[in-house]
């Protein structure tokens, strides 16, 4: 091996720069990709009349990483509490969107609301893990604690979610709520914005022939 391909092969990884760049990729695959190509009157469908809707997909990854970041990591209220009224959940139970499974019921939010919502979540994400310090990323947050007495989520109605987040560290949080489960659900909404007829690869219609 050439020195020059073994300084390549052996060259550092900045794990801090990686996600901050992996996160925005989240970010704009489904700003640019999806919510801006889809018709926001499309949103709540279903391809091929069945699976989730671009709506649910949004506002699942969102409450995800949402809890992931503001809660579980930082402490703090998840900022969907600010928003439940604008999206139409005020008297919605409070781990609404949650759940893979699709509530219609839950995911009929109106467009603009879900949009700003999705950005207020990505937008505190960014300056956080700007100043984040990467001795900060084995810390294991007391997330039991938190998720109760923030969000409102009990281990009686959420034991599955208390399950899964429970005794992982800060990198856990960052790499499978936040990125992991982001890059998932943005490429099965790309999926469904291609089912609906919105893929800005797909070849253009064939025009029919004229009739003799």
């Amino acid at each position: 091996m050439s020195e020059r391909r073994r300084e390549g092969y052996l060259a550092g990884v900045d794990l801090h720069t990686w996600m901050v760049n992996d996160i925005a990729s989240v970010r704009a695959k489904l700003r640019d990709g999806v919510l801006a190509r889809v018709p926001t009157d499309q949103w709540t469908s279903q391809a091929d009349g069945g699976g989730s809707s671009i709506s649910h997909l949004a506002l699942h990854l969102a409450r995800h990483h949402d809890l992931a970041v503001n809660t579980a990591i930082r402490d703090h209220e998840p900022l969907y509490l600010q928003h439940r009224e604008a999206l139409g959940h005020a008297d919605i139970a409070l781990g609404a969107g949650l759940e893979e499974h699709e509530d219609p019921g839950v995911s009929a939010v109106p467009p603009a609301a879900l949009s700003t919502y999705v950005d207020a979540v990505f937008d505190a994400t960014g300056p956080w893990l700007d100043h984040l310090g990467s001795m900060v990323l084995d810390t294991v947050p007391d997330t039991r604690r938190r998720l109760r007495d923030h969000a409102g989520l009990s281990e009686d109605d959420f034991g599955w979610l208390h399950a899964m987040w429970a005794d992982q560290p800060v990198w856990w949080f960052l790499q499978w709520p936040v990125i992991g489960h982001g890059h998932t659900h943005v490429g099965e909404a790309t999926s469904v914005r291609n089912r609906l007829g919105f893929s800005p690869f797909a070849p253009p219609a064939t025009p029919s022939p004229s009739a003799p």
